[in-house]
């Protein structure tokens, strides 16, 4: 529970200080190493209150790496239960 704790306020602390590509780099090591990373969404979510802009190419959606951090951890917790030698934490 403490390594959570602690990838949470390191990912945290890439968001607010760091280049973005880094704290992409980051959440999806925490989604693939934390069962449920969940951390990774809220911290999206906040990225986009504090950096978001509408854009054309988005479709004026401002919350995009929301929207894209939900998808990668479904789709990776999805493959996680697929491969066989993925140990379960259960």
């Amino acid at each position: 529970m403490g390594i959570r704790i602690l990838a949470f306020f390191i990912l945290l602390f890439s968001i607010l200080f760091m280049p973005f590509w880094l704290s992409i780099i980051l959440a999806i090591i925490g989604i693939i190493y934390f069962s449920f990373f969940w951390e990774a969404i809220i911290l999206f979510f906040l990225s986009d209150l504090l950096y978001g802009i509408k854009e054309e190419k988005t479709f004026n959606v401002i919350f995009i790496s929301l929207f894209t951090s939900f998808l990668i951890v479904i789709i990776i917790e999805y493959l996680k239960r697929k491969l066989k030698f993925y140990p379960k934490k259960d």
